[in-house]
This record gives C-alpha cells, structure tokens and sequence, in this order.
C-alpha cells in the first residue's frame, strides 16, 4: 500500500514477478477490496500464487515512525512484517515510509543476537560491475564496532549474492591514509584489521564507483549523502545530455548517430536495475523499494527478496557473527 503510487505498482509488479520465479507464491497485504479490484483489472482473481491478506491501516510517507509503530497495529507494513515474523513468508516488500519500516522491522523481527542495528544496504553501478554499500542512512551515528558488523554483513551478502568467496571491503573515509579521519573510523579499521575479512583498507569516495571494492562501508549520515549526491550527479549529467544534443539540427543528427551508445550507457546507469536496498541485520528478510519506484523497479526489489529467501542470508549472516563473536571470546581466554 506504501510508495507513491501504492497497489497500481506492487499488484503489477506481483504479476510480473509470478513469471520471473515459477516457485514464489506472493502475498498482497493491504485493503482487501482495493487489492481484488486491481487483480481483477489484470485477470488475476483466480491465481492459485497470489492470495489477499487484509491490513485496514496504511502508514503515509511523511509520518513519524514512533506514531506509526504505536498506532498503526494493523498497517499493511505491519501486518507483513508479522507474517514474516510468524513464518507465514518468508521476506517482506516494501515501497513505504523508510523510518517506519526500518523502527517497526527491528521491533517486530528483532536484529540478529551480535548485530546492534540494522543497516541499509544496496548495491550500486560501477565500472566492473556493482557493488554493495551500507549503511544508507539507517544509522547516522555509528560506533567502530557497528561499521564492523555492517563489514561482516555486507561480506556475507556479496559472497551469497555474487558468488564471490572472498569479496574486498573498504571502508570509507576523506583519505586513504592511515592517519585520516576521525577516531571512530580508526577504530573501525583497526577492527576489521584484525578480522578474517579480505580487508583493502580505507577507500575515498571517488572509489565507490570505480569498482576498487566489492562492498563499501560507512555510516548512514555519510552513506546517504554519498548516494544522494550521485543520484543528483546523474540526473545533472542526463539533463545536460539532453539539452546539448536537442541545441540544434546538427547536435540532433549527432544524437541519432550516438544512440546505441546512449541506450548502453543508460541501461548500465538506470536506477530501476538497483531498486531494492537489504534491511541487513534482522532475524528476517526485509526490502525496502524506492518510494518512487515504477513497475520495473519494484519487480527488481521483489526478486532481490526471492535472490535472499534462496541464498539465506539471515542465517549465514548469523552463523559469521556468531564465529567472530567466538573468536573474540578464545582470544580473551
């Protein structure tokens, strides 16, 4: 029910996602009698895989999270967190209020026994490939010993995700230098030194996009600047784009000749190809879609959902921090 276009996005998105994954069966909680009406608009009454289950609240976009969790019991936000909760799904989707979410997920699901908060996590273009930054904005104020579980956290999603062993971690900083930046970050890196992660050290921010690491750690004040500025940089770069090739009848016959590069590069840059960020950290699995998201993006946050359901990624985050919690501990001994 949540995003900006509530159910004409996630009940299209649903149908498409029926065709992406044979297995998945998808719940739609919100307002019955809106939600029949759109599957009936689609065709999809009688779809054995997609099933109905009423929540007759909806959490808006500008409320606060304390109000929403306190008095929005039966919110469709809510309500699909529980059934996560009881095992009656086995992820939660979306596209609504990211504070209500992020406070209502923690409270309902709890966060994995060694991890202090959970972290927003998604994986973002990059010259190589993609790789995966959190946290975005969950946590503004972070100890060393967070950004180290958002580096474990963060490891296990790309060695799952990606298939990728030995995924490199960076941790971000304003230089790569030993002695920069401020004693929390230090202390980070002094911890993940010491771990079994495959640890490349500080990076700086023009790195994130250059594909020098494979999983970018932060805390959520400088991880959500970082991903707010490259969406504004993006946006900046396809608008001049445009207006320099529509200057005049020279500059259009040069954008029909530039178009297959131009539909390259757009398809590699699209936002829609990286909707859905990880609710990393929780007993459960939980995807937050862009609240502007369109059908395709949506659709992209669903098989991300699928992707972790597959790959487990709860339970292999908590296997890794229970061995490093166990290390700790023999070492002390």
């Amino acid at each position: 029910m949540g995003g900006d276009f509530g159910p004409e996005v996630t009940v299209l998105a649903a149908q498409r996602a029926l065709k992406f994954s044979r297995d998945t069966e998808l719940v739609l909680v919100g307002q019955k009698d809106l939600l029949e009406d759109h599957l009936q608009l689609l065709g999809l009454s009688n779809e054995p895989r997609i099933s109905i289950h009423h929540a007759s609240q909806v959490v808006n976009m500008d409320e606060s999270p304390a109000i929403a969790l306190k008095n929005k019991k039966d919110s469709s936000m809510r309500v699909a967190l529980n059934l996560v909760k009881d095992g009656t799904v086995d992820a939660c989707v979306s596209a609504g209020n990211t504070g209500a979410l992020m406070a209502t997920s923690k409270f309902v699901l709890k966060t994995i026994s060694g991890i202090s908060r959970p972290a927003i996590c998604t994986s973002l273009p990059t010259t190589h490939g993609h790789t995966h930054m959190l946290d975005l904005g969950a946590n503004i104020d972070c100890s060393a010993e967070q950004l180290f579980q958002f580096a474990v956290m963060g490891s296990v999603l790309a060695q799952s995700v990606d298939d990728n062993a030995s995924p490199s971690v960076g941790l971000l900083n304003i230089g790569s230098e030993a002695m920069k930046g401020n004693e929390t970050v230090k202390k980070a890196n002094s911890l993940i030194e010491k771990s079994s992660l495959n640890y490349s050290g500080f990076i700086e921010g023009d790195d994130i996009y250059t594909g020098t690491v494979d999983v970018v750690v932060a805390d959520g004040f400088v991880g959500n600047v970082s991903l707010k500025t490259a969406e504004g940089l993006a946006s900046m770069v396809n608008n001049v784009l445009k207006a320099a090739f529509k200057k005049n009848i020279f500059t259009r016959i040069a954008a029909l000749a530039a178009m297959p590069v131009l539909k390259a590069v757009r398809h590699t840059l699209d936002p829609k190809q990286y909707n859905g960020a990880s609710l990393l950290g929780l007993n459960g699995i939980v995807i937050k879609s862009h609240g502007g998201a369109d059908t395709d993006a949506y659709l992209n946050a669903i098989k991300i959902a699928i992707i972790e359901i597959d790959k487990s990624i709860p339970d292999r985050i908590n296997k890794e921090i229970e061995q490093y919690l166990q290390n700790d501990e023999e070492k002390t001994v």
